[in-house]
């Protein structure tokens, strides 16, 4: 698989080419995910605390917070195909083969570097809509008069609940270990929209 942006001669990895004052390549900043995407991700995050926090002793609360995130997602999910480049799914989304290869490399700190969502980012970003998706739908259903008190609704909303809770668990993880890896802040760079150019 690709190193990245570094050349490989006889002697090894070639280190960034520099000019007289300044690694102008490296240093340079482009716009990567635009403001919708910032906005949803972090609101996101909100949304979820909150819903998560009040459950059902402030209910209100808790069904405001869970109309708002289905909202977001089915907004993500349209910008998915009409956003920005870096926010299509065309660009991020990988075959299963390509994703493991990708966290094979990872795991021996080989993989190559991507402006967009690597490989196993962008499979962890559609599982995470697709299990919000169904935490939202079961959460509707149960405010419905069909589905109103029943049990299997209830239980397949909170186990979908405590696996979305897993997932942002190994995403969070995954965020600290690449930005490690590739030596930037990708916590920063989805609050300013911008990382460097390589």
């Amino acid at each position: 698989m690709s190193m990245g942006n570094h050349a490989i001669g006889a002697g090894g990895i070639a280190p960034p080419a520099t000019s007289g004052d300044e690694t102008t390549t490296t240093l340079r900043m482009v716009r990567v995910w635009d403001p919708f995407v910032r906005i949803f991700h972090w609101s996101l995050v909100s949304l979820f605390i909150v819903a998560f926090a009040t459950g059902d002793e402030i209910e209100w609360l808790h069904l405001t917070a869970g109309y708002a995130i289905a909202s977001l997602v089915a907004f993500r999910i349209l910008w998915g195909f009409m956003g920005s480049r870096h926010a299509r799914f065309a660009d991020f989304v990988r075959g299963p083969r390509e994703v493991l290869d990708y966290m094979r490399e990872a795991a021996r700190l080989r993989a190559p570097r991507t402006l967009e969502h690597n490989p196993a980012g962008g499979a962890m970003v559609l599982a995470l809509l697709m299990l919000l998706t169904g935490i939202s739908a079961t959460g509707i259903m149960m405010t419905t008069d069909a589905f109103w008190g029943a049990q299997w609704v209830e239980d397949a909303h909170e186990a979908l609940v405590y696996l979305a809770l897993g997932l942002i668990g190994l995403h969070v993880a995954g965020v600290i270990f690449s930005s490690i890896e590739h030596g930037e802040n990708l916590v920063k760079a989805m609050v300013t929209g911008r990382k460097r150019a390589a």
